[in-house]
């Protein structure tokens, strides 16, 4: 039998460092599927969702380098976008085939019929569709390349009339270069950064740090004790610095972080931001010198007021730096901010022994006994909406830990497709996804892709029964609460249906020995546990935001004869000043 392009399709992935592909076979992808299946080097799964196929393929490359998701023609491969958005800004590199209509059939409004290179533009490094065999293999090279090399979706549309014909060889390359180039500024510019740091006038000096610096821990806590400077973490950089037994870990900054995060980077006289693009500049000091490093010299100083940019990978970097460095003597600032920050942590004990009635469990209880029982390097993904703000409080990194979630793109229901994709491609590793009601309804459906392989990845549901982050957003804005409020099925039921373990928690008693029997549980299982709508979330200042917004929906209800509902706002609003004070 002679090699088509899809054979080729296959050869190349798995050459670059593919093992499965996340998708759902349809028409024009078939000759694809038919190549995988004859070759047997790669994994298919089969996801219920495409949108679930890329956000797995995603979490695939952020925990092994490269990933891969598949659409077949129109619908199919529209599905894939909103994944494809979030792993593009993450820096994952995914690889996705977009196959298509018939190539005879473009430009007549075939059934089914898109414009790939125009659907996947935005969300993507690279993209265009290989019109003929010959064209194939040089667009294929360059999709994968482009993928690795530049952290991100490379897209390659492929009709199915050429993904079954017969390959036409070309004069290109048609396997993968994985450079690994070390990456630093330049000894004239580390100079200048020494200097900066060694200037007896910059008494305090704190290290910011993101997702950048997950392989150079080690060289970050050594900068951090020869400057002896507080390290303040991104909410993708806290799993690895955010230990109880670090010395130098101030807590986060930003709407879900410590104020001894804060203050660590107001009160610095130097701010060294590494492999962060913290998007929120209100939380960055304005008078600060601010030292930015990164691997991408374009999205330097784009976030705030950079007095020195350095491009390069953060272990290269700090690994040439340090012997520029004078280790300083004077650790006062480090340890006012830590022992700051550890009293911050001791009063979040607090919210984690309260009792409180059925169905109203308090959600920082759940999340801290998600950290106490889960193993030590276990993967967590988190839905985006409240359960960030409980992840990113209670979920502590051991050195071992990951956590990941939609960060960058803020996507709802991406926990449980990041939890497929990571318990395929980490297999004896712990997955954990703490999920919300309303991102878990969104693709419900694949719980039945956890059904066919029986990942034992564990779910642990926040069922508030409401879109409770937008709920919050609307009260301190002022708006009327309206259409948050959700009616769930018996999500426990629902998993138990489908052949994994499900668990309900009505009432705070139970939980813990609920938990714990969960992660012991020998396969897949799914914990629905009713967590209080209305436990208070931000910080105190945007807290009485909220009680404003509270006030001005208690007058709007009065005036419209909503008496009952005036009387549930004037109760919240009492709660929350009672949690504030």
């Amino acid at each position: 039998m002679s090699k088509n392009v899809s054979d080729q399709l296959v050869e190349m992935l798995v050459q670059a460092g593919v093992k499965r592909v996340y998708a759902i076979t349809g028409d024009s992808l078939n000759p694809v599927n038919d190549a995988i299946r004859r070759d047997g080097r790669l994994e298919w799964i089969h996801v219920r969702h495409e949108e679930s196929a890329a956000y797995a393929a995603s979490m695939d490359a952020e925990l092994n380098g490269i990933g891969c998701c598949m659409g077949s023609s129109g619908p199919g491969h529209v599905h894939l976008i909103n994944g494809l958005y979030d792993a593009n800004r993450s820096g994952n590199p995914v690889i996705a085939i977009a196959s298509t209509c018939a190539t005879h059939k473009f430009g007549t409004h075939w059934f089914q019929e898109t414009n790939p290179f125009l659907l996947f533009q935005d969300c993507s490094k690279y993209m265009y569709v290989a019109n003929t065999p010959k064209q194939f293999t040089t667009m294929m090279q360059r999709t994968i390349q482009t993928a690795i090399n530049e952290k991100g979706v490379a897209v390659l549309g492929l009709p199915g009339d050429v993904a079954g014909a017969e390959l036409e060889e070309v004069p290109t390359a048609t396997q993968t270069f994985l450079a690994k180039p070390v990456v630093r500024p330049s000894d004239e510019e580390l100079d200048k950064l020494a200097a900066v740091l060694n200037d007896s006038k910059n008494k305090k000096i704190a290290l910011y740090c993101g997702h950048g610096c997950q392989h150079a821990v080690k060289e970050v806590e050594q900068l951090a004790e020869t400057l002896k400077a507080p390290i303040v973490a991104s909410f993708r950089g806290k799993i690895f610095f955010d230990r109880v037994d670090s010395p130098y870990i101030a807590g986060m900054n930003g709407l879900l972080g410590h104020r001894s995060g804060y203050d660590a980077c107001a009160k610095a006289d130097v701010l060294i931001m590494l492999g962060t693009d913290f998007p929120y500049a209100e939380f960055l000091p304005k008078k600060s010198t601010i030292i930015q490093i990164d691997e991408r010299p374009e999205i330097i100083g784009r976030r705030a007021k950079v007095d020195y940019g350095f491009a390069g990978d953060i272990k290269d970097s700090i690994t040439a730096l340090l012997p520029k460095l004078s280790t300083r003597t004077d650790d006062s600032f480090l340890k006012d901010i830590h022992k700051e920050y550890l009293e911050l942590e001791k009063s979040l004990e607090d919210y984690t022994k309260k009792k409180t009635e059925e169905n109203q469990i308090d959600p920082e209880y759940a999340a801290k006994l998600l950290d106490k029982y889960a193993a030590q390097d276990a993967i967590f993904t988190v839905d985006t909406g409240m359960n960030v703000v409980w992840a990113a409080r209670f979920i502590k990194g051991t050195g071992k830990r990951y956590l990941t979630g939609s960060f960058n793109h803020g996507s709802m229901a991406n926990a449980l497709p990041m939890a497929i994709g990571a318990a395929a491609s980490a297999k004896g590793r712990q997955v954990v996804a703490m999920c919300g009601d309303g991102g878990l309804s969104m693709l419900l459906g694949d719980l039945a892709t956890l059904m066919q392989y029986q990942y034992p990845v564990k779910i642990f549901v926040f069922n508030n029964r409401s879109l409770a982050m937008v709920k919050l957003e609307m009260e301190v804005s002022g708006y009327l609460d309206w259409q948050t409020n959700m009616v769930n099925p018996p999500f426990d039921k629902l998993a138990d249906l489908m052949n994994i373990k499900g668990y309900e928690v009505r009432k705070t008693e139970d939980l813990e020995a609920t938990v714990k029997a969960a992660f012991e549980y020998d396969g897949p299982t799914l914990v629905n546990i009713y967590t209080n709508r209305d436990t208070l979330a931000m910080p105190p200042h945007i807290t009485f935001e909220q009680m404003k917004g509270f006030a001005t929906n208690i007058i709007k209800k009065i005036g419209q004869g909503d008496f009952s509902e005036a009387k549930d706002s004037i109760t919240n609003s009492m709660k929350h000043i009672k949690d504030v004070f």
